[in-house]
């Protein structure tokens, strides 16, 4: 009968971000997290198919934790600079989480192929609670893409919004 441990995925997915973290992508292995773990390979293939996909799920559970705290802040907003704001924090906060993953030649190379699809999939999550404050679904994922981009870049938020600031819906004047 199998060994029932409880919440493994948990434990492998922390014990690969705890390895990268303390020395790099590159030696972080499945057989290193699977003998940290106690565990045999094989088990670790039964929850993740690939190292990469070990990987993709710390960085998964981080991305998801941004954009609750946007989201947070975009359903107790009715202005844009707030969800901006927090928006800017996030993206900052998660980069500097992952620098030396994101800065890995190794890392860079194992997942150059997805990048194109997964910064499409950032770019669109950004956007949508951007939607309420543009004027058309576009501008939204313009500055998605700006904030993307130039908190990446080490843009400070102050730049970012002045020029943001100008592609937001005006409100309309009133009548006097």
């Amino acid at each position: 009968m199998p060994k029932i441990i409880d919440n493994l995925r948990s434990r492998l997915v922390a014990e690969a971000r705890k390895q990268i973290r303390e020395n790099g992508y590159t030696t972080m292995t499945i057989r290193s997290v699977a003998q940290s773990c106690g565990i045999g390979i094989g088990t670790v293939y039964n929850y993740f198919p690939s190292k990469d996909s070990l990987v993709a799920a710390y960085i998964l559970e981080d991305w998801e934790e941004c954009l609750a705290a946007i989201y947070a802040v975009y359903n107790r907003s009715s202005e844009p600079l707030p969800v901006l704001r927090c928006m800017y924090d996030q993206l900052l906060s998660f980069s500097e989480r992952h620098r030396s993953l994101f800065r890995d030649n190794a890392a860079q190379t194992s997942v150059a192929g997805a990048f194109g699809r997964y910064h499409e999939i950032l770019r669109t999550q950004l956007a949508m609670p951007l939607k309420k404050y543009c004027t058309g679904a576009f501008t939204a994922e313009f500055i998605a893409e700006a904030m993307l981009t130039w908190t990446m870049a080490g843009r400070e938020f102050d730049e970012l919004h002045a020029v943001i600031k100008k592609l937001l819906k005006k409100t309309p004047a009133k009548a006097t």
